[in-house]
């Protein structure tokens, strides 16, 4: 039975913690960050990461991509 390979667009943007949750990073951080656009407040909260929710399809789907994370 040959090995099972990896997404690595997954692998990039998701970790598996110890516990086992899925830690990303928030999206809309690229561009238009300055003159008004978007708070001081609203960037600090998008600069942590945050988990997937472990009840989403979206969860088990990702685990299914990174067969050995």
């Amino acid at each position: 039975m040959p090995k099972i390979k990896t997404r690595r667009a997954t692998a990039k943007r998701f970790r598996i913690t110890g516990s086992g949750k899925i830690k990303r990073y928030r999206q809309n951080k690229r561009h238009l960050l300055n003159n008004g656009r978007k708070t001081s407040k609203r960037k600090r909260r998008l600069r942590k990461g945050t988990y997937v929710s472990e009840t989403s399809r979206t969860a088990k789907r990702i685990k299914q991509m990174m067969p050995y994370a």
